[in-house]
């Protein structure tokens, strides 16, 4: 169970990639003060942990709606996340996040950005909720999903605390660190990317083969 705990925080503090977000978080955020940061920073946590949670115990029904093939779902998942790691190596981090001029702007002009853009798309995209659906569908036990549960909720926590801590992290890490990071996780993100991608595939084929 806590390998289990550990190796889905991993996986998932990769693909979310928090830390990419400081920098974003900040230029939507000039005007704020502290406290309003901070509250920005809570309802972001918050939204986010309700979100990913929403998928990854409902998504597997989800697609069943639309008659969407799990393997087929791993399959465009991993291509996702291959994108986004590539957008993380590239240094698009916000690109790759759907974030543009155009969002950035109507950020500024917004009284509350947590739920959107910050927290959906910049936080959880396809990428994160995919890489859920697949550990749900894995995973059948309610204890094993339980735990994946509880990685949400922490994570959630640490991206709190990592755009409370923003303007802190920005003056250690600088732009230049930030995006060091950013490459390192990129690589990790694009390799768990191709092993969905090459898991998906062979299930696929399984699926075929077996009618």
């Amino acid at each position: 169970m806590i390998e289990l705990f550990f190796a889905a925080l991993g996986a998932l503090f990769s693909v979310v990639n928090p830390l990419g977000a400081v920098p974003i978080f900040l230029a939507m955020t000039p005007h704020y003060t502290m406290a309003e940061r901070n509250t920005t920073a809570r309802s972001t946590g918050i939204y986010f942990v309700l979100i990913l949670l929403l998928f990854f115990f409902a998504g597997t029904y989800i697609l069943g709606f639309f008659g969407i093939n799990l393997s087929a779902m791993r399959l465009a998942g991993g291509m996702m996340i291959v994108s986004s790691g590539y957008g993380l190596l590239s240094g698009k981090f916000e690109e790759n996040r759907a974030i543009n001029d155009k969002v950035a702007a109507e950020a500024l002009e917004k009284q509350d950005i947590s739920f959107a853009p910050l927290a959906m798309p910049l936080l959880s995209g396809p990428g994160s909720i995919s890489y859920l659906i697949t550990q749900f569908n894995e995973h059948d036990t309610w204890h094993e999903r339980a735990a994946i549960a509880m990685v949400i909720v922490v994570l959630g926590f640490i991206v709190y605390l990592i755009l409370r801590s923003a303007p802190y992290l920005y003056r250690l890490l600088g732009e230049a660190g930030l995006k060091a990071l950013s490459r390192i996780m990129g690589f990790i993100v694009m390799s768990l990317g191709v092993q969905f991608i090459i898991e998906g595939g062979i299930k696929l084929a399984k699926t075929f083969m077996a009618h």
